[in-house]
């Protein structure tokens, strides 16, 4: 738990408040029986109103003083708790941010977010849990155990004989806790990979009828998940229910063991008193501090957790003091370039890829599903490094960069294209913020998607829902080029990113990009010869190797592969009445 400490004792100004609420609150719990025994066996007594006034008066002082402290420490620890909290997941979502691919799937989507939520939840349950609880009852154990033995030293053996009973029903519960909590968040994690696969792939589900199917895959991590936290429960309820046994039991022997020396004047009635109201508080202390103690597995479980987020070693980090200006711009090399995913070195997914590419050029892959083109193109930005060999861009290997100013040169375009909830401008300024409302007009109107953005209500400033549901695939397609239009990169990588797009309008995008382009270096990956046959240089790629290059009259006279994707496209093209 040093990993929570960290973050805690960030606040001293706030840790020291807690600790100051948590001695009034002491002060006022055992100060009050004390007053209330001498009230008893004095002014009862006595009936001595003078003295009966003058101890009211102080109980008065002690109540108001307990009050304000109980507020101090209401308002310390709650504003500590969950600044800590905040702390925390900031940092871990600055750490998630700076995840390459390799991080993610290690630890999955799904688990990331019941980390950065959940467990983060956990943790502030427990230092709250620290803060209230964790500073006044041990104060108020050593406390009421010193007034105990000052009151009867006769009658402390009962407390004693007490003590071991509950602690080891607190060692039983805690160490059976911790396998549960771990099994716990395990299937939480399952629960939201579930969760989120259904909702989705909802429209999949729904169009193979399995509906049924799924409802019993999710019912069932469900109702493990219900049936480990029903368990954990039950042993966290456990332990009061044996407290007020126990305390029931020290109680009546306090009673039995009492009545010879009250009997023999040796104990007087509101010592009695005093006595009980000391031993209660005494045994609600370490019943209070087990709390922490029973919480501490789940809450060290959910700390590991994210401490495992938070030292994870990023594979891909921006070279310290990297490259951030360069005198040229748009130029591409790839040096005999081959790459393999982490843990699978011994097959490569590209084999020794080399080409140059250079500002007013289109640089086009095409192949067969799986051949590469995706990867080779993910490994321009570093979204990967390369395994073996180098990219060059504009002179300078592309791990010698500042990885901002690497990426700020490259204006990517993924296949699925990815919009974020707000407004239709607010996407289009994702790459500029700066951007002006003409220069949106423009890009938008390149990207073919100024029509239908104009026959909204509110044009530009349309709400977008989450990923951008509330649009078609190929109007997501075209704000996401319009998006990297706006940005104005030296590089332009289109993955795949025209294949939502008919015929009629791809070719509109394509003739109007020259505009924009047209001092700029572009990549395409494509799965239609008519999206790249104007392509300055066009990279057949199959199994991970480079089988032919040229332009796309030079492939359809010597490369067996792209004859045989342009034949089996072209027919298609010129049934769609399809002119360029």
């Amino acid at each position: 738990m040093l990993y929570v400490w960290n973050y805690v004792k960030r606040h001293k100004k706030l840790l020291f408040l807690s600790l100051f609420g948590a001695i009034c609150f002491v002060i006022v719990n055992l100060g009050l029986p004390t007053i209330l025994a001498l009230i008893i066996n004095d002014v009862l007594v006595s009936q001595d109103t003078g003295r009966l006034y003058f101890l009211v008066a102080i109980m008065g002082v002690v109540i108001i003083f307990g009050l304000v402290g109980n507020i101090i420490l209401t308002y310390a620890s709650s504003r500590l708790t969950n600044e800590t909290t905040r702390d925390i997941r900031n940092d871990l979502y600055d750490k998630i941010s700076e995840f390459s691919h390799e991080e993610y799937e290690k630890i999955g989507v799904s688990s990331l977010v019941t980390r950065i939520t959940n467990d983060a939840f956990v943790i502030l349950q427990f230092v709250e849990m620290v803060l209230r609880i964790g500073f006044n009852t041990p104060l108020m154990f050593i406390g009421s155990i010193i007034l105990i033995i000052q009151t009867s030293p006769s009658l402390s053996w009962i407390l004693a004989a007490a003590l071991p009973v509950i602690l080891l029903v607190i060692y039983w519960i805690a160490k059976k806790s911790g396998p549960l909590s771990d099994k716990m968040q395990k299937l939480l994690d399952k629960l939201n990979t579930y969760s989120r696969e259904n909702l989705t792939g909802l429209r999949v589900i729904r169009a193979f009828s399995r509906e049924e199917y799924q409802e019993e895959k999710f019912s069932g991590v469900n109702r493990d998940y219900a049936n480990t936290a029903q368990s954990l429960h039950k042993l966290m309820g456990s332990a009061m229910p044996i407290f007020y046994h126990v305390m029931a039991v020290v109680i009546t022997f306090i009673f039995i063991f009492s009545l010879d020396p009250i009997g023999a004047g040796e104990m007087q009635v509101g010592t009695l008193v005093a006595f009980v109201e000391y031993a209660f508080h005494a045994l609600f202390s370490v019943l209070m501090f087990s709390q922490i103690f029973m919480m501490y597995p789940r809450a060290n479980v959910s700390a590991n957790r994210l401490k495992e987020v938070n030292d994870m070693p990023i594979s891909i980090t921006s070279k310290p003091n990297g490259i951030t200006e360069t005198k040229t711009h748009g130029y591409i090399e790839f040096n005999d370039v081959s790459f393999a995913y982490p843990g699978e070195t011994e097959n490569p997914v590209l084999h020794d890829i080399s080409f140059k590419a250079k500002p007013g050029e289109i640089i086009a892959f095409i192949g067969s599903t799986g051949s590469g083109k995706s990867t080779l193109v993910q490994l321009i930005p570093r979204f990967f490094d390369v395994t073996f060999g180098r990219i060059v861009i504009d002179g300078v290997d592309v791990r010698d960069y500042d990885l901002d100013a690497l990426r700020n040169k490259i204006g990517f375009i993924p296949q699925r294209a990815l919009l974020f909830t707000g407004t239709i401008g607010d996407n289009l300024r994702f790459g500029k913020d700066d951007a002006t409302d003409v220069e949106l007009v423009k890009a938008s109107d390149v990207a073919q998607a100024r029509e239908f953005i104009e026959r909204m209500e509110e044009e530009y400033h349309s709400y977008l829902s989450e990923g951008g549901s509330n649009l078609s695939g190929g109007q997501k397609q075209r704000l996401s080029i319009a998006r990297a239009i706006v940005k104005q990169p030296d590089i332009y990588v289109f993955d795949d990113s025209f294949s939502a797009l008919d015929y009629r309008t791809d070719a509109e995008v394509r003739r109007r990009l020259k505009e924009v382009t047209g001092e700029s270096t572009v990549i395409i990956v494509a799965q239609r010869i008519s999206s790249i046959r104007n392509a300055d240089q066009i990279i057949v790629l199959e199994e991970g190797k480079i089988k032919g290059r040229g332009t796309h009259e030079e492939l359809m006279e010597n490369n067996s592969i792209y004859q045989a994707i342009a034949k089996s496209q072209l027919k298609e093209e010129q049934e769609g009445n399809f002119d360029e």
